[in-house]
């Protein structure tokens, strides 16, 4: 071991940039224009695709929020946004496939979509959500039996991120257990959300606990953040290179 990495601790990252054109496809990204707080403009949208698909990805799955006290979207505003973004992509000359779902956010209103509503999935009836970033909901149980019981696969967005499970590793394989797969954020890997979360990213990856790899970009910082650190990484090179990741069969 070297001086400096006896001092610092062991590097995380390598000096060769991880392929993600072997992941084919990105499952979570807010590329719909002005409906939430990702792309604002058409032209956002088109800048950002654009720049999956220098990356080497074939398709994007975006998730626009959709959280009552918030982003009150639904399929309807959602799809025909997609079907705008389409058409700008091709206008363009982007070949880039691009589908539609949504990243459902778990609150006093979910429950009762779940039981009057047709949710937004990706893949083979995939179904994103997230909870708060202050503590999980008290009914995170009965939601995810429900979901199961209704035919979804609940897939929990960066898990990585809610750090009232940081010290609690149990929870995670709690939620596995329970039928729960995991998406990690490709910047988690960079501490762009703090070290803590970092860690708990390499420790998940370390674990064989993640199921998809997305980005969760919303903006143009985002990309080039991806560009500049997360590709070397090399808990995201042992990530991609498991074979394990469903992306690559959506």
């Amino acid at each position: 071991m070297s001086f400096l990495s006896k001092i610092f601790g062991k590097s995380t990252r390598t000096n060769v940039a991880a392929d993600l054109s072997v992941l084919k496809c990105d499952v979570h990204s807010h590329f719909i224009p002005g409906i939430d707080d990702g792309a604002q403009t058409m032209e956002d949208s088109v800048a950002l695709i654009r720049e999956f698909y220098n990356f080497g990805y074939k398709k994007v799955i975006t998730t626009p929020h959709i959280l009552s006290d918030g982003f009150k979207n639904n399929p309807e505003n959602i799809l025909g946004g997609l079907e705008k973004v389409r058409v700008a992509l091709k206008n363009e000359n982007i070949p880039m496939q691009i589908e539609a779902a949504a990243e459902y956010y778990i609150d006093f209103d979910f429950d009762r979509k779940l039981e009057k509503e047709k949710l937004l999935t990706f893949g083979k009836n995939y179904l994103l959500f997230e909870v708060s970033y202050l503590n999980p909901p008290d009914n995170l149980e009965t939601i995810i039996f429900k979901l199961l019981t209704n035919g979804y696969k609940p897939v929990l967005a960066h898990p990585e991120r809610y750090n009232f499970w940081h010290h609690k590793f149990e929870k995670y394989e709690q939620l596995k257990e329970k039928g729960v797969l995991l998406q990690l954020n490709i910047n988690s890997v960079t501490g762009y959300y703090g070290n803590d979360t970092k860690k708990v990213a390499e420790q998940l990856i370390e674990k064989n606990m993640i199921d998809f790899l997305g980005s969760d970009c919303h903006r143009m910082d985002h990309v080039n953040l991806i560009k500049e650190g997360a590709v070397y990484e090399k808990a995201l090179h042992k990530l991609i290179e498991s074979g394990k990741l469903l992306n690559y069969n959506l």
